[in-house]
Order: C-alpha cells, then structure tokens, then sequence
C-alpha cells in the first residue's frame, strides 16, 4: 500500500474511533453497537 494511503486510512479509522466512542450508549445501542465492537467497526472499515 502507498505511504499516502496507508496514512489517509489511519486518519479515518482514528476518526471514526474518535466519533463513534463520543457517542452515548443509548444511542450506541439505538444503532446496534456496543462499546467493544467500535475498535472492530473502525478497522473493518479501513483496512
């Protein structure tokens, strides 16, 4: 993977542990996701 890439989609996948872990856990379970599943969303997302 290309240096540029590679650094753009760790931006993104700390970007969205950053969002996703600011969120209440109501509304995390409102959209069926728990605490522990961010880490594994947010690296599905951007590998």
């Amino acid at each position: 993977m290309n240096p540029i890439r590679a650094a753009k989609n760790w931006i993104n996948y700390r970007r969205t542990l950053n969002e996703l872990g600011s969120l209440s856990n109501q509304t995390l379970n409102d959209i069926g996701i728990t605490r522990h599943d961010i880490r594994s969303i947010a690296a599905r997302n951007f590998r």
